[in-house]
């Protein structure tokens, strides 16, 4: 079971990583690196505050802007998970980044690998439900409910809420 997800964790690097122009060769290389850097705002932070800073942007209809915090964000972020490879929040912002950049297919193999970690993580369902929901695929953006049932959460109602309307 390890190595199946060995193996399905390294081929989803590559083909992440081949989309950004680099080779697995390189992506095997800055999977090795240690924690965050506690005494600066880490490469996590600084992606959030520029999704934080994107989502403002295209609420105010300002998409080019928007776009241009998200391709920030998006490089802080690879540069957050070479540091910290496997961390379901990274792996749930790249989705998150990847998508909002106009890229599904990546976005919900990053959701898939997050999951793969975690599958209870709660903004990892949400998201790839609502991926789901956007291609038509309705049974499976209702599995991602499933899991969010216990949670007690607000992702868990919104979600419930969005397929009442399905």
């Amino acid at each position: 079971m390890l190595n199946k997800f060995f193996i399905y964790f390294l081929l989803s690097l590559f083909i992440i990583t081949c989309s950004y122009g680099k080779t697995l060769e390189e992506s095997l290389q800055t999977t090795a690196g240690s924690g965050y850097d506690t005494g600066k705002l880490n490469k996590f932070k600084k992606a959030v505050k520029n999704i934080n800073s994107g989502i403002k942007y295209e609420n105010n209809n300002k998409i080019k802007k928007a776009k241009k915090k998200y391709q920030i964000a998006l490089d802080y972020l690879l540069d957050a998970n070479k540091e910290k490879p496997g961390d379901p929040n990274i792996i749930n912002y790249l989705g998150y980044m990847t998508l909002k950049l106009g890229d599904s297919r990546n976005a919900e193999l990053y959701y898939l690998l997050g999951l793969s970690i975690k599958p209870d993580h709660i903004g990892i369902n949400k998201h790839l439900a609502k991926l789901y929901l956007e291609t038509q695929r309705i049974d499976k953006a209702k599995q991602r409910l499933i899991v969010l049932e216990n949670c007690n959460c607000e992702e868990y109602q919104e979600l419930k809420s969005i397929l009442a309307n399905y």
